[in-house]
């Protein structure tokens, strides 16, 4: 039996303070769900004090998006590395000069996945007579822009242009994990892309199950923060994640469907909801404090098939 009249959610991401261990991901061109898009999202994320991942690809300057929130409220930066490396050094040294506190940088992207719903909504807004040989390279195949020679010898190049800390945002190996903390990477985020890139990508949750032991069987896990993104949709899917390791969760989709039906009222929903909800399943299990959750209190599928 455990107290648990009072259950407190706030954590530390990164270094800074914030009420629950959520994060809203980072989602290109919020705009074509509500008119103030990432600004909308901003002002929602900073009256409910949780952290904002703003995309490289945002429908509104930067400048925009980080006056919307109180300089005491953080928020991170996500960016693809392209092609001409000045282009992507200019966003980053944007981002620190407007106060972003965390660099998250996309690996899992050094080819555009075939992403067949957007060819067909590309095609259903195409006149069908339509052809594409006019159009410019870039607009048919944006991979033609990114950068697939990105490896771990950037690192350094990243650390001498920045003073965020570094997020590697996509990773899916636990070796990777394994490499990034050696590395001094400060934090990965287990990502599949929203299940966009490839198809039967192994789901985030599950690869946190995997490298958390790992990382503590080699001494690695107070060296590294890991978070993951992808297929978060109630407070007990949040909870899973922290008793299995995770520092904090992120969650794309369901504010961006909140924001589109209802604006910044709909997103405030929608926190207000992961929260209610995790608070009410960590009182169940009897914890007061997101840093009493530990891997004993969650019974991972695999492991309870051995035992059988």
């Amino acid at each position: 039996m455990v107290n648990v009249e009072r259950v407190d959610l706030s954590t530390v991401l990164l270094g800074s303070r914030t009420s629950a261990p959520i994060y809203i991901s980072a989602t290109a061109h919020a705009k074509l769900g509500d008119p103030d898009g990432e600004v909308t999202l901003a002002r929602a994320s900073n009256k409910h004090d949780i952290i904002q991942m703003i995309p490289l690809y945002s429908s509104f300057p930067l400048e925009d998006i980080t006056s919307a929130r109180e300089a005491d409220r953080a928020q991170w930066f996500q960016v693809y590395v392209k092609k001409d490396r000045n282009v992507t050094r200019r966003a980053i040294e944007n981002a620190e000069k407007n106060g972003c506190r965390g660099l998250c940088i996309t690996v899992d992207n050094p080819h555009l996945g075939s992403r067949e719903r957007v060819l067909r909504l590309q095609q259903s807004e195409s006149d069908e007579d339509d052809e594409f040989e006019d159009a410019p390279a870039t607009e048919l195949d944006p991979s033609l822009i990114m950068n697939s020679t990105l490896s771990w010898d950037d690192i350094p190049w990243f650390r001498s242009i920045t003073k965020m800390p570094l997020v590697l945002k996509g990773v899916q190996r636990v070796e990777d994990v394994i490499k990034a903390a050696e590395c001094g990477v400060e934090a990965v985020i287990l990502s599949n892309h929203g299940g966009r890139q490839m198809e039967y990508s192994e789901p985030p949750i599950e690869v946190l199950a995997e490298v958390m032991p790992a990382l503590r069987e080699r001494g690695l896990q107070n060296k590294i923060e890991v978070y993951i993104d992808g297929g978060i949709r109630r407070g007990s899917d949040i909870l899973k994640a922290l008793c299995l390791g995770a520092r904090g969760v992120g969650i794309g989709r369901p504010f961006l469907y909140a924001m589109a039906g209802y604006g910044q009222k709909g997103i405030e929903k929608a926190i207000r909801i992961y929260k209610d909800e995790l608070e009410r399943n960590m009182r169940l299990i009897g914890c007061t404090s997101v840093d009493q959750l530990h891997p004993e209190l969650v019974k991972v599928l695999g492991q309870v098939r051995e035992r059988l």
